[in-house]
C-alpha cells in the first residue's frame, strides 16, 4: 500500500506518520520549515508516552514528482481545498482513493467535481495536536479515531484494506456505512466550538459555566442540527443532545484550532464551518441567527493579519 498525506501537519503528519511508522509507504506533502525538519532529521510524534520517529521520511513540495498513491489523504485546511485538488490532478491515478479528513460539509463535493465520484471517500477524524516546532508533532491527549466510508455506503475492498492498515499503525479507524453522518455530527460540534471558543476567546470550561455564553453555545449547536436535517442527513435524533454532551466533557482549558489561528494571525476556516451553517441554513430557510452573530464578528478577521 502506498500513501500520500497532502498536508503534514497535526492530521495529515499524525495519521501519516503511525503509517510509516508500521512499514505503510508513506510520502508527505510539505512546505517550508516544516519540510526541511522532515527532510533533514525525520517526523517526529511526541506524546506524554513518549517519541515516535519516522527517519528517513519521504517528503516533497512538489507534487508532481510523486507517483500516483492507492491512497490521497487530503488533509489541508478548507479553504486551500479547490487549489490543492487541482495541483494533485497528476497524481490521482485510475486505482487511487481521495479521503477527506477536512473540517466542514462541503470538501467531499468539491473534491468529487474535481476527481469524480467514485474516486473520493469522505472521512473524519479526532486528534488533539500541535506543530510545536519544525518537524515535531505533539499529540496533547491519547484519543485519535478516524472514520471514513464510500459515499454509496459499501464496505469496499479499499475501504477495508485502509481500516485495517489505519488499525494496524494504531489508529482507531473504522469504515462508516454513513459517513455523511459522522462528518455531520461532527461538523456539529466543531461549527458551534469554533465560533463561540474564537467569539468570546474563552476555553470550554468558562464557555460552558457562564449561563449566556453556554446558551449561545446550545443555541448554536441547535442551528446547526436543524440545517443538517434540511438536507436530509439522517442525524440521530438525539443529535443536539449528543453533541452537547461530548462539549461538556472537553477539557476545561480547551479551545478550537480556530481561536489559535486568529491569536496568531493566520486565516480562518469560518467560511466553511460557521459560514457553511449560515449559507446553507439560508438555502434552506433554516433560520440561524446565533451562528450568523458569531459568523458576522469574526469575518473581518478571516484572512488573518
Amino acid at each position: 500500500m502506498r500513501i500520500v498525506a497532502f498536508g503534514a501537519g497535526g492530521v495529515g503528519g499524525f495519521f501519516g506518520g503511525l503509517l510509516a511508522k508500521s512499514g505503510v509507504d508513506v510520502t508527505f506533502i510539505a512546505r517550508g520549515a516544516h519540510l526541511d525538519a522532515i527532510r533533514t532529521k525525520g517526523l517526529c510524534i511526541r506524546n506524554a508516552e513518549g517519541e515516535i520517529r519516522i527517519h528517513p521520511a519521504q517528503a516533497t513540495d512538489n507534487v508532481v514528482t510523486v507517483y500516483p498513491p492507492d491512497f490521497l489523504l487530503f488533509a489541508v485546511k478548507l479553504f486551500d481545498t479547490e487549489a490543492v485538488a487541482e495541483a494533485c490532478r497528476p497524481i490521482v491515478g485510475p486505482d487511487t482513493a481521495v479521503v477527506s479528513l477536512q473540517n466542514g460539509v462541503e470538501a467531499v463535493d468539491i473534491l468529487s467535481g474535481v476527481f469524480g465520484r467514485d474516486r473520493v471517500m469522505g472521512g473524519t477524524v479526532g486528534v488533539a495536536t500541535v506543530i510545536t516546532e519544525p518537524g515535531v508533532i505533539t499529540q496533547t491527549g491519547l484519543f485519535n479515531y478516524m472514520t471514513f466510508g464510500e459515499q454509496d455506503g459499501s464496505r469496499s475492498k479499499r475501504g477495508l484494506a485502509l481500516e485495517a492498515a489505519c488499525n494496524a499503525a494504531g489508529i482507531n479507524a473504522t469504515l462508516s456505512d454513513d459517513v455523511d453522518v459522522d462528518i455531520w455530527m461532527k461538523f456539529v460540534l466543531l461549527s458551534a466550538f469554533s465560533n463561540m471558543t474564537a467569539l468570546t476567546r474563552l476555553p470550554a470550561g468558562l464557555l460552558r459555566e457562564t449561563p449566556e455564553t453556554r446558551a449561545m453555545l446550545e443555541a448554536c449547536v441547535a442551528e446547526a442540527v436543524a440545517v443538517g436535517r434540511a438536507q436530509d442527513v439522517a442525524l440521530p435524533a438525539d443529535a443536539i443532545q449528543q453533541t452537547v454532551a461530548k462539549l461538556d466533557g472537553l477539557p476545561a482549558e480547551m479551545v478550537a484550532s480556530m481561536l489559535h489561528d486568529l491569536s496568531s494571525g493566520k486565516p480562518l476556516e469560518l467560511e466553511r464551518l460557521g459560514g457553511a451553517v449560515v449559507r446553507l441554513g439560508e438555502a434552506a430557510g433554516v433560520p440561524t441567527p446565533t451562528q450568523a452573530f458569531a459568523y458576522g464578528a469574526l469575518k473581518p478577521h478571516i484572512t488573518g493579519t
